[in-house]
């Protein structure tokens, strides 16, 4: 190769050479958005959705088999305590209760007859006791007979029997007036509970029987339900939350609550009741193929619905069982601290040992037009922000996105364009 050809060589390379420093210093930058770190007030919640209920509800069940003659009550009729609810009908009960007390009759004057019959055997007991010691005396002084001694005796164990079984009879019948009585007050408890009145004040939200049909009923077992009675005063939402939210409610966690039927209205409430067991567990154990959700109640506060109670009564309300609504519970507050936009938080690796590493959570702050990796500490949040603590103070500019950007390409120290 000539000396020109050599040098014509070393002068594209130094055109190549140029051209790559050239473009290389023309890179594009990143475009971010940015943020200043203030203080600001945080509430974490938990949100879950459910239906209303009253708080208090009574179901109106049958205690004996009967048909329905009298329903005075109507569904969304007012009712107060011991109000008639259901009259059913009450013929065979009437008829058993007299059976009863005649029962419980004859079994008192079977006693009066056990007992002077205890009265007569103590004096066939007595006479003959006497007999048989006249006797004894005979027979030793040699008047009478071996065989009419015998005879004396045998009518004194007699004797002696015929007051013990006598007795007996007395206990038996004494047993008997027990049972009697006890199917008397059983006949009773039967034939009032034909007639079925209000437990409680309340409204009849549910009525599933009119009169003629007849019902099924058992002491001992639940009976078929007529109604419902509920006190509507005290409204609560029943909400299913899910296992990883229910650890952070806690027992009058304040909740705001919205209503499906009414949009724009923001209800407050309280929480009440805490499942202690999944709501997917059964008699033989949990399915494993289910969500495991909790129960949570949510008392509604009368003072935030009252505006739209048209009556003074206490038992109007704006809500009707059955109702859908999504609770927000309210689980922790936090005052003026220290917060960022939460795609602003980032997780990266860091070098821990020879053998791993771990990730730690951090912040790009914009420091001179580059990013700034900080090492930060979360806490509460809601669903914009979360409480930052570490080396970061108040108005320092943080860069929030793109999110891709923030989370897996942005390196420490890289040069950054504001968008």
């Amino acid at each position: 190769m000539n000396k020109k050809a050599i040098l014509g060589l070393g002068g594209v390379i130094l055109v190549l050479v140029v051209v790559a420093v050239v473009r290389g210093g023309n890179r594009e930058l990143p475009v971010v958005s940015t943020d200043a770190i203030q203080a600001r007030d945080i509430v974490e919640r938990v949100s879950a959705s459910g239906k209303i209920q009253p708080e208090i509800e009574v179901k109106i069940t049958a205690e004996v088999n009967g048909q329905i003659v009298e329903l005075p009550v109507k569904e969304g009729d007012m009712v107060e305590k011991g109000d008639l609810l259901v009259q059913l009908n009450p013929d065979i009960y009437e008829a058993a209760l007299l059976r009863a007390e005649a029962s419980l009759n004859s079994a008192r004057s079977n006693l009066a007859s056990a007992r002077a019959q205890v009265a007569q055997g103590e004096a066939n007991q007595f006479a003959s006791a006497k007999a048989f010691e006249r006797a004894q005396s005979l027979l030793t002084s040699k008047v009478i007979s071996q065989a009419e001694f015998d005879q004396n005796e045998a009518s004194y164990l007699t004797a002696n029997a015929n007051l013990t079984s006598a007795k007996e009879s007395v206990r038996s019948a004494e047993f008997a007036i027990l049972s009697g009585e006890a199917s008397l007050q059983e006949a009773r408890d039967n034939l009032s509970r034909t007639t079925l009145v209000a437990p409680q004040a309340g409204v009849v939200t549910a009525l599933s029987k009119e009169v003629g049909e007849s019902v099924q009923g058992n002491g001992f077992t639940a009976g078929e339900v007529i109604m419902k009675v509920s006190d509507l005063s005290t409204m609560e939402v029943n909400v299913e939350v899910n296992e990883s939210d229910i650890v952070r409610i806690h027992m009058k966690d304040e909740a705001e609550i919205e209503v499906d039927a009414y949009l724009g209205e923001t209800f407050s409430g309280q929480v009440t009741e805490i499942g202690n067991t999944a709501l997917n567990a059964g008699m033989n154990g949990f399915s494993m193929d289910q969500v495991t959700n909790f129960s949570v109640k949510v008392r509604l506060d009368r003072s935030s619905y009252l505006h739209l109670v048209e009556g003074d009564h206490n038992h109007e309300t704006p809500f009707r069982p059955g109702m859908s609504a999504t609770v927000d519970v309210l689980t922790a507050r936090a005052d003026q601290v220290l917060s960022a936009p939460i795609q602003a938080v980032a997780s990266r690796a860091s070098d821990v040992d020879d053998e791993g590493t771990e990730t730690e959570l951090g912040v790009f702050l914009l420091v001179e037009g580059e990013a700034k990796w900080t090492t930060v500490k979360t806490g509460i949040q809601d669903t914009k922000f979360v409480e930052i603590l570490g080396e970061v103070k108040d108005e320092d500019v943080l860069i929030t996105g793109p999110y891709e950007i923030v989370s897996r390409t942005l390196e420490d120290g890289e040069s950054v364009e504001i968008h």
